[in-house]
């Protein structure tokens, strides 16, 4: 496998969302993509370029800069028999489409009982990390893990950006699928565009370890990772754990994992006030209390909205900070 691997093309993130979406839609021609530019430019960060080329400007559409009117059609086309994937620019314009993810692609199927689906995607770029204003920064993900009916995947690494998309294009129901824009072109990595789907809602266990559960998901599993492997110098074993799905939660993989460490700390680029990392540490606390041998610690950007650039690596969770949550709860008493 070694030796396959060094003969393919690696492929960063989104170049990996790319492909995906290029092979979904050879795969399925209910297969439409939509968003602002996405079609003549290739969107934003050009994770759409080359697919008006190939499938033509009926399936990719360009349209006018109205969040409203793209989830609304979104929502209609998947109604009538389309698997749209929609693309919002940035996730901090994405209020405007609330009404029609709320109020309705997450509840068709609950209301028509089950008459009508809604397999549609919402892709979106997330995340600090680009030098760019806070709407085009934000990590708002708690929002939509909170509505029934809709999932929500984050992939942190090209592999699981291709897998995962595949998976969320083929789902009868909506799912938001938000895009690290800090891992865009980061650790490119070998990918075999075979049309491989991975499994939704699973955690996918990145390190093995004995000592200590972290436990994190999208731009933040890089900086856990780094924490460690600094771990590791030290001679402390860490478990590391990428959530990707969080709604649903992959609770029992979360579970497994702390029972067998005794210790948790949890670390997300979201705000920390009703977080996804608090939902996991209450469920943790409800199935594994008397296994934890430590409180569980979040790591966690602050309750502010994203700052200007100059102030950007205090805001996002460093190495440094995993590290010592982690020795909060190693020393703990």
């Amino acid at each position: 496998m070694s030796n396959l691997n060094d003969t393919l093309e690696k492929r960063a993130l989104l170049e990996a969302v790319n492909l995906a979406l290029h092979r979904a839609m050879q795969e399925d021609e209910n297969v439409v993509v939509l968003g602002e530019d996405v079609g003549v430019n290739g969107g934003v960060f050009r994770a759409t370029l080359g697919l008006r080329d190939r499938f033509g400007f009926k399936r990719v559409i360009d349209t006018p800069l109205a969040e409203t009117m793209i989830a609304g059609l979104a929502v209609g086309m998947a109604a009538q028999g389309l698997k749209p994937v929609m693309e919002i620019q940035f996730l901090g314009f994405i209020y405007a489409a609330m009404e029609h993810l709320v109020s309705h692609a997450s509840r068709i199927r609950c209301r028509t009982r089950g008459r009508l689906s809604c397999p549609m995607v919402l892709r979106s770029p997330m995340g600090a990390g680009i030098r760019a204003p806070e709407h085009h920064s934000e990590s708002t993900e708690a929002l939509f893990a909170h509505i029934p009916g809709l999932r929500v995947v984050i992939p942190s690494s090209p592999a699981r950006a291709y897998g995962l998309l595949l998976s969320a294009i083929d789902d009868p129901d909506p799912v938001i699928f938000l895009e690290p824009t800090r891992l865009y072109r980061m650790n490119p990595q070998p990918i075999i565009d075979d049309g491989r789907r991975l499994p939704l809602d699973t955690c996918f266990t990145l390190r093995e370890g004995s000592d200590i559960t972290l436990i994190s998901w999208g731009a933040s599993v890089h900086e856990t990772l780094q924490a460690a492997r600094m771990l590791e110098e030290r001679g402390v074993s860490a478990e590391v754990i990428d959530v990707a799905s969080i709604k649903p939660l992959d609770l029992d993989t979360l579970e497994a994992s702390v029972r067998k460490t005794g210790r948790c700390v949890i670390v997300h680029e979201a705000p920390r006030s009703c977080g996804v990392g608090a939902e996991i540490a209450a469920s943790l606390y409800e199935r594994a209390l008397l296994d934890l041998q430590a409180p569980i610690q979040r790591v966690t950007a602050p309750d502010i909205p994203p700052p200007l650039y100059r102030l950007e690596q205090l805001y996002i969770p460093s190495p440094e900070d995993v590290l010592a949550a982690c020795e909060l709860v190693l020393n703990y008493a």
